[in-house]
């Protein structure tokens, strides 16, 4: 029988070019995947109101997972649901803010997007200030960029693990966050989607570019990782049998996906 595919994947670096935030290059995988009725699932550091946007501009609609995990979005219409639903994970926002106020008053060097303005976010990012400022909405995690040395970067780790936080590089900033990740959302919605198909066999294929995605890539059957800044530290084990694309972003993207279509038998 020929199971079913469900995607999940990172969007910057990944999906999306990582200078431009273009997904051009990935449209003919795209197309291909909504023709055969096959769920693709972004699966990003961005915030719920950046991945609706870009949604939109895609004409896509489907569940999707917010800020590494904190947050899985299921639209009304998608999966039996009359409404939307929002399912949190992990230590709020204010929380972490909280954790990150004390370490900077003991010396740690980091600008955070609580202390940047839009227009300056959109400096680091090249997105527009609107853009920007969707970027800011969040739930749960922090990006920051880090001033400090090496050396006090492993202090400022380790100084958060003690909080019950932990620090995960993405393809741009550094990310405070709670204990949870990329994976769990995915297992949730894995979860609802088996509930959903019934009994029919059900492959994942997870595909990422730095060392954020790593537990999403773990977790999946079909592990891909995207060539880009960091992903020489995604290190996955042998028995894996991860594919690696030989082009970065949605071009990798792209050719690694039509790909794993054809091997699994879709047109």
């Amino acid at each position: 029988m020929q199971p079913r595919l469900i995607v999940f994947t990172d969007l910057d670096g990944t999906l999306l070019d990582h200078d431009s935030y273009s997904w051009r290059a990935a449209k003919p995988a795209m197309a291909r995947l909504g023709a055969n009725g096959i769920p693709l699932i972004f699966n990003s550091s961005k915030t719920a109101a950046e991945i609706s946007e870009l949604q939109s501009m895609m004409g896509l609609r489907g569940p999707f997972i917010a800020e590494n995990g904190a947050a899985v979005v299921i639209p009304a219409g998608c999966l039996g649901n009359a409404e939307e639903e929002v399912v949190h994970v992990g230590r709020s926002y204010q929380e972490v803010v909280r954790t990150l106020l004390v370490q900077r008053k003991s010396g740690a060097q980091f600008r955070s997007f609580d202390d940047l303005s839009a227009a300056e976010v959109a400096g680091l990012t090249r997105l527009t200030v609107a853009e920007a400022a969707r970027a800011q909405q969040r739930l749960a995690t922090v990006p920051l960029v880090w001033d400090g040395t090496e050396e006090e970067l492993a202090q400022f780790r380790a100084a958060l693990e003690l909080e019950g936080l932990k620090l995960v590089q993405g393809g741009r900033f550094w990310h405070a966050m709670g204990t949870f990740d990329k994976a769990e959302g995915a297992r949730f919605l894995l979860k609802r989607y088996q509930e959903h198909f019934g009994e029919e066999p059900i492959v994942t294929i997870a595909l990422g570019d730095s060392p954020n995605d790593q537990c999403m890539l773990e977790a999946a059957d079909v592990p891909v990782v995207i060539r880009g800044v960091n992903s020489d530290q995604v290190q996955l084990p042998s028995s894996r049998h991860a594919m690696r694309s030989l082009k970065p972003g949605p071009e990798g993207w792209n050719e690694c996906v039509l790909n794993l279509l054809f091997e699994y038998g879709y047109q």
